[in-house]
């Protein structure tokens, strides 16, 4: 009779499967984490950008001109008297007539800015006058009266009647006038048009270089810009007849010229 060969089924206590288990699991999640934080440093570098080693540096300039379209000036008006009412009385009444006069040529209250009003004591010195003829030394001052002075701020929308309203208010009353200037109420997009332009030069600078350099731009990796603030330029010259009153000056030829808007920029290109 064969002997048959008897081969022993070594079954695994229940336990030490358990643990097994346990262990597989363990490390099926430390795998896992470890894919998840590297998926998360790689998320949070995405679109950040790498910090380019190789780069060249170009500025660029643009420039466009326009005609003004607000014209602002300022005017005083001011009186002396021996009190405070009586100036006071002479400044207001002549400078309410000259705000009637600027609503009168359609200038809204919102563009009429008072930017100061100040009342002060007048003083004079006066020498002393010796017995004995000629002056001894010393003296005093002595209060003769009081300055009442208001400056007024005009904001003209209609370039065409600057001349006119500055002849009309000077035969009104007022005085020093002065700070006369043209310039665009909205240059948005102006200074838009000024930093295209600064760009495609910036660009065209760029692709000269990199095409003597020998080498390829990749991308911009820095920008600023500087806006170069107005210019004026004389373009052409405004007569205007004068509609104030037969006794008011001839109204001014007022040179409004042009304004230039300039964007100036940097601009770094990452290179290979």
């Amino acid at each position: 009779m064969e002997d048959i060969e008897r081969k022993e089924l070594h079954i695994m206590p229940p336990q030490m499967v358990v643990n097994a288990a346990v262990v597989t699991l363990g490390a099926l999640a430390i795998f896992l984490i470890i894919l998840a934080v590297s998926a998360l440093k790689e998320f949070r570098f995405i679109g950040s950008g790498v910090a380019a080693s190789n780069t060249i540096s170009v500025s660029g300039k643009g420039e466009v001109f326009a005609v003004p379209d607000t014209a602002t000036f300022s005017y005083s008006v001011m009186d002396t008297a021996k009190d405070v009412v009586t100036a006071q009385t002479s400044v207001n009444t002549k400078g309410n007539a000259i705000m009637a006069y600027l609503k009168g040529q359609g200038i809204a209250e919102k563009d009429i800015q008072t930017t100061d009003y100040s009342v002060n004591p007048h003083y004079e010195w006066k020498q002393t006058i010796c017995p004995a003829g000629g002056y001894c030394p010393g003296g005093k001052q002595t209060l003769t009266g009081y300055d009442v002075n208001e400056t007024v701020t005009v904001k003209v929308k209609d370039t065409n009647k600057a001349g006119e309203l500055l002849s009309g208010i000077g035969s009104k009353g007022a005085t020093n006038l002065s700070g006369l200037s043209f310039t665009i109420d909205d240059q948005t997009a102006l200074e838009a048009q000024a930093r295209t332009k600064a760009i495609d030069d910036a660009r065209k600078k760029a692709e000269e270089l990199a095409k003597e350099l020998g080498v390829d731009i990749v991308r911009v990796v820095g920008f600023s810009e500087d806006n170069g603030g107005r210019q004026y330029y004389a373009a052409k010259t405004m007569a205007m007849d004068s509609a104030a009153g037969a006794q008011s000056a001839p109204a001014p030829e007022i040179a409004m010229g042009q304004n230039k808007i300039t964007s100036n920029v940097s601009v770094t290109y990452e290179i290979r």
